[in-house]
């Protein structure tokens, strides 16, 4: 395609992560963010190989593993028996994959700083309501109704409370989900946890405790650990209300080793509270605007797929503008290219999200007793490990990726960090 002007709404990481694609691939390219100063917003997250993979592509590998943790499995148990009720390892699935605990902070300075390093010209403190069409170009309008902008495309990452998709023909039903969860990031010193896994504790399916060694935000910080809870947003105020010890107690009554975690916390503003919700823009396209990320869909966490499927989102919607010589064409493949991924892991979100977040002991009984049998038996566990991973189906070839290689040995700039080297050793601790 030829050179064209593109706007991208959002400086989240699929945001900059498409822009940095498409400013490399020749385009006149700017990044319009609502925040005077662009900022994460959350906790830890799981970088899953097909995150990784495009980052990879990006050339931002070696920054992001300086910064995370590696983890090999995802271990879940009873809170009151102690009875292993989830294990699922990604050695389980050839290939030597593995997953990338980070800080959201990591993932978006590692972003960030490249795309001011190629700079791609970022502008804040505009919030962008709607889109207005002039002949074969788009018009952003803010808040007051005034032109922000107008380009030949407009990306939409700005997440799943998007108004430019709301108010587009594409325009997604919204379902909110009953469960949300408290976040808070914390120090992991004097903790007793494991440093290869995302741990996590159940009572039935209506409590989840979780724990996620997240690494760094920056190099040189000490590591950090994603603590999470479960639990509904209709409950949210009471438990407030009942006060932060209370809640405290709870926990600590599940499981004992988080007290040096809830040490930590001392008023209710430490804790992030994230809401869910499962939504599709059907295609996710409107005229010359494009939805990626949680802007097209959004879906439970169950699976932790959300940052990489939009960063896979970022590398599809740069594959096709490459392939294509006439937009419409363009955005029809991008939609074609990531439509078999995104709907098979929403059906899997959404029918795993029951299992480990709702009301239902029947549901419960069933994961802890038949479900957790069944993932033993060959090859179901290399098939989890591979929904876990995000690869069920192959989704590299459609964006125009090459997995990266999980086997090779580490890069001369890797070997030569001492700051990879200790990430590395204390993830096999």
């Amino acid at each position: 395609m030829k050179q064209i002007d593109i706007g991208v709404v959002g400086a989240g990481p699929a945001g900059l992560a498409v822009a940095l694609f498409l400013s490399r691939a020749g385009h006149r390219v700017e990044i319009l963010e609502r925040f005077d100063t662009p900022a994460p917003v959350g906790s830890g997250l799981l970088m899953q190989p097909t995150g990784l993979t495009v980052l990879a592509a990006l050339g931002l590998f070696d920054t992001i593993q300086t910064l995370g943790n590696r983890i090999d499995r995802l271990h879940g148990a009873d809170a009151v028996s102690g009875r292993t009720v989830l294990d699922v390892r990604y050695d389980a699935a050839p290939g030597g994959r593995y997953g990338l605990a980070v800080q959201r902070a990591a993932l978006f300075n590692t972003l960030h700083d490249a795309a001011v390093a190629d700079g791609i010209t970022i502008r804040t403190g505009i919030n962008l309501v709607s889109t207005a069409q002039n002949r074969d170009r788009v018009v952003l309008k803010d808040q007051a109704l005034h032109d922000a902008g107008d380009y030949d495309l407009v990306i939409d990452a700005s997440g799943a409370r998007s108004l430019l998709a709301a108010g587009s023909t594409s325009a997604p039903a919204v379902r909110d989900l009953t469960y949300g969860a408290f976040w808070a990031t914390l120090d992991g010193t004097g903790a007793a946890y494991d440093r290869t896994a995302l741990s996590q504790r159940y009572d039935k399916a209506k409590v989840m405790i979780g724990l996620l060694p997240a690494g760094r935000a920056t190099v040189g910080d000490p590591d950090k650990v994603a603590f999470f809870w479960s639990l509904k947003i209709a409950d949210v105020e009471a438990v407030k209300a009942a006060g932060l010890e209370r809640w405290k107690s709870v926990i600590r009554d599940y499981w004992p080793d988080c007290q040096p975690f809830l040490d930590q916390i001392g008023d209710w503003g430490q804790l992030t509270l994230a809401r869910y919700a499962h939504r599709t823009a059907m295609p996710p396209y409107c005229g010359n605007v494009v939805f990626i990320g949680d802007s097209a869909h959004s879906t439970s966490p169950q699976l932790g797929q959300g940052a990489n499927m939009a960063l896979l989102d970022a590398a599809a919607l740069s594959h096709a503008l490459a392939n294509h010589s006439e937009l419409a064409s363009a955005l029809a493949a991008y939609a074609h290219a990531r439509r078999n991924h995104v709907r098979l892991f929403q059906i899997l979100s959404l029918a795993f999200t029951p299992f480990y977040q709702s009301d239902s002991a029947a549901i419960a009984w069933v994961r802890d007793r038949l479900v957790s049998t069944i993932a033993k038996v060959p090859p179901m566990p290399g098939f989890l490990a591979a929904i876990v991973a995000g690869t069920v189906i192959n989704p590299f070839k459609s964006a125009g990726l090459t997995e990266h290689d999980w086997l090779s040995p580490p890069s001369q700039a890797d070997r030569a960090s001492p700051e990879v080297a200790a990430v590395r050793s204390s993830a096999q601790i």
